[in-house]
């Protein structure tokens, strides 16, 4: 991330919960301070926003702590701490309830480990286990309501289902509990202990092991949103076919393949590294890394990325980076550290529940002191009373909430190739009002293009002038010579005197006559311009095209015009982007002439050309002050001063560059401009989707409330009540993942 960028801070580098939302950073240590290296703990009972508040909050203003990153997925933190502060940290996050445990540089274990299939079956077998024990207590208690053994016997039972289910909860909520804190764990412990001192036991039983299997059900979906980023690296195979020194291929690891190493991919096998193409012709599907739709055609000298499929032939490719840092990877990571931030709307129902939380506790003390002397209820009835409205009070519906969708907004953006660097871009965007579009490689294609061949001297055969125009063009590297070379299909004649002329052309005889692929002002310095082709070039140069002529020495033979073409994408973007209400705007420093060309073609009313880029900073400037919101999209590199002033940044062309992905808050892996009003669509369906958990989950718990105090609600009642509401709003949020991206 551009250090620049005015609206950005390091969320992930500060322990409080009012960091601002940005991609997970470290915060460097004070101004003088040796550098610490981050220390990464694997914690495995924590898996969501509640328990992440939870260790930013025993962590808060600790001295020698100059930064955390949390990583859910993989349920690790990392730790930017003094070497005196680290144990005392590790102490504090002990004491709340968790067991950090050191992790090796190599993070594939804790991969692994958070996927373990032993974990997850070990976690439904002890919550199944426990509700078996509930179903039991409750039976019994049914069938002998007054048989002391029988009691006795359900009792026992009732225990060792909360002890099955409930250890980790009692864990972090007496831990809570004794540091003063109310937290979802502290409710729940409350809420049990004392249903189960009343009598009501089978009741606390259920409570505890239906909570424990909604916490399952729930991480298990969290987790489905979290693992639909990290399926994209199985997609890269694990081995490569490699050249060895003598010749022959061999198939290794892919991470132990060297960079510049050659590799070879059959048709039919997914690219397994990052590499440049050296031999062969073949169309890839790289929909996994960009989201294209339709496979690109590679030939040597193309960019191939790990996990894309090579379809019709055999490639060589020469690797350009090893297996930890391939596209792919850098993809994955930056989503993490996306996850690991925290989003506008997370941030407020932090807050919320800060306050939520020990309200709801004060009210079950209301409740259980006042009621016997105001509504006539015993003692136990009150207190029955109030512990069930701490079950329906559990704020773990209204905390998971939101990063569940956030989550699942960033995947499903990454799925088609738009990389988003923040919760912060993906709520933000929606407020978007104005773009402002750089011209070459965003709107148009970046390279140039014959665009027109005309035939000046009819009495010579078109198909040998465009010989002609081919064979001196062929000769020259010059971009626009490229451009009429590639464009031309005839055979390349032998040129002799070749020679090429700085700021003209180029020049060559050819079966003993004297050529030129000459510009504009070389042909009036040789006198060969007239009325008639002068009016002939002012038609192609007010397009915006760059002229070169063919010439001989008597006569001016053909008009070769060069442009740099509009991709087909791009007029069909802006289209969008005004039926969203966002105006679009150019800003370039090609002529105005040419800019004007480009826009009127893409459907952009309001062009700026000639701009240096402090032009194009002030002009973003303007563009906020007169529309509001506005975001800049560019290459990331030219345009950085630009994509730093702007509310959000888009970087084009993302795939493979580190400078794209450092310079802009969301990259488009694939050129195609249409992804911007993609991504300002899922940020309107995403904060949609938000704020409808906030209302399921508060309008859930208010209701039950009221029925609780006013009305008849059992434990029962309170435990569904909860549960119904957290599992509602997780499926309501991964709604994201199911569908394509702004749909």
């Amino acid at each position: 991330m551009n250090s620049a960028h005015p609206h950005q801070h390091a969320d992930a580098a500060c322990c409080g919960s009012d960091c601002a939302a940005a991609p997970a950073m470290f915060q460097p240590a004070a101004s003088g301070a040796t550098p610490v290296e981050p220390q990464r703990f694997r914690i495995a009972n924590m898996d969501c926003a509640s328990e992440e508040s939870e260790i930013r909050r025993v962590l808060e203003g600790m001295e020698g702590i100059h930064g955390l990153q949390f990583n859910l997925g993989d349920r690790e933190l990392a730790i930017v701490a003094d070497d005196h502060s680290l144990p005392l940290a590790l102490e504090a996050i002990r004491k709340a309830g968790f067991k950090p445990e050191p992790l090796d540089t190599d993070p594939s274990a804790a991969v692994a480990a958070a996927a373990s299939p032993t974990g997850f079956w070990m976690t439904w077998g002890k919550s199944l286990g426990a509700l078996g024990l509930a179903v039991a207590a409750e039976g019994l208690a049914f069938a002998f309501p007054d048989s002391q053994p029988i009691k006795v016997l359900g009792m026992a039972l009732a225990a060792a289902a909360i002890a099955l289910s409930g250890f980790s909860v009692y864990g972090k909520g007496l831990a809570a509990l004794r540091q003063g804190r109310l937290n979802i764990n502290a409710l729940m412990t409350v809420a049990v202990t004392g249903a189960f001192l009343i009598g009501q036991w089978p009741e606390a039983a259920m409570v505890m092991a239906l909570y424990a299997i909604a916490e399952a059900i729930e991480s298990r979906a969290v987790d489905r949103a979290r693992g639909a980023i990290k399926s994209l690296l199985a997609l890269a195979p694990e081995q490569a076919e490699v050249r060895q020194l003598d010749g022959s291929w061999e198939r290794i690891g892919v991470k132990v393949v060297a960079v510049d190493a050659t590799v070879r991919i059959r048709p039919g096998e997914r690219v397994p590294l990052d590499g440049i193409v050296t031999l062969g012709q073949s169309a890839i599907d790289q929909s996994p890394v960009t989201g294209e739709s339709l496979p690109v055609d590679k030939v040597p000298g193309d960019e191939a990325f790990a996990g894309t499929i090579n379809q019709s032939g055999a490639l060589e490719i020469r690797v350009t980076a090893p297996a930890s840092d391939s596209t792919l990877a850098r993809i994955i990571h930056a989503v993490e550290q996306a996850q690991s931030s925290r989003a506008p709307t997370q941030r407020f129902v932090d807050r919320f529940a800060a306050i939520y939380t020990p309200a709801v506790f004060i009210l079950a003390v209301a409740v259980a002191l006042l009621m016997p002397w105001f509504m006539g209820l015993t003692w136990m009835q009150a207190a029955y009373k109030a512990l069930v409205l701490l079950v329906i009070a559990c704020p773990c519906a209204l905390v998971i909430s939101t990063p569940v969708t956030v989550v699942s907004g960033l995947a499903a953006a990454a799925r088609r190739g738009i990389l988003i660097k923040g919760g912060a871009y993906l709520e933000d965007a929606r407020k978007i009002k104005a773009v402002a579009l750089d011209k070459t490689g965003t709107i148009t294609e970046g390279k140039p293009r014959l665009v027109a061949f005309e035939a000046v001297d009819t009495r010579v055969d078109p198909q040998v002038l465009e010989g002609l125009a081919k064979s001196l063009a062929s000769r020259s590297d010059h971009p626009v010579s490229k451009a009429i070379a590639d464009g031309v299909s005839r055979a390349v004649q032998e040129v002799g005197e070749f020679q090429a002329v700085a700021g003209r052309g180029v020049q060559g005889v050819m079966e003993g006559q004297p050529y030129v692929l000459a510009n504009h002002r070389w042909i009036e310095e040789r006198g060969q311009c007239s009325a008639e082709l002068e009016a002939r070039l002012a038609i192609h140069e007010q397009a915006g095209r760059t002229v070169t002529l063919l010439a001989s020495s008597e006569r001016v033979m053909a008009i070769c015009a060069v442009a740099d073409t509009i991709k087909p994408s791009s007029a069909q973007a802006v289209a969008d982007l005004k039926a969203l209400g966002v105006t679009p705007v150019m800003l370039t420093g090609d002529n105005v002439a040419t800019a004007q060309t480009v826009g009127k073609q893409a459907g952009i009313s309001e062009v700026r050309g000639n701009l240096l880029p402090e032009d194009k900073l002030r002009a973003i400037g303007e563009l906020q002050q007169r529309l509001g919101a506005t975001a800049m999209t560019g290459d990331g590199i030219n345009d950085a001063p630009a994509l730093a002033q702007a509310d959000i940044g888009f970087a084009m062309g993302g795939a493979g560059t580190h400078t794209a992905m450092e310079a802009a808050d969301v990259v488009v892996m694939n050129d195609d401009l249409r992804r911007l009003p993609e991504t300002i669509r899922l940020s309107k369906r995403t904060h949609a989707v938000l704020w409808q958990n906030i209302a399921l989950a508060l309008g859930i718990k208010l209701v039950f409330l009221l029925l609780a105090i006013f009305d008849d609600a059992s434990m029962w009642m309170a435990v569904f009540a909860d549960m119904g509401a957290s599992l509602l709003v997780v499926f309501n949020g991964l709604r994201l993942l199911g569908k394509r991206a702004g749909k």
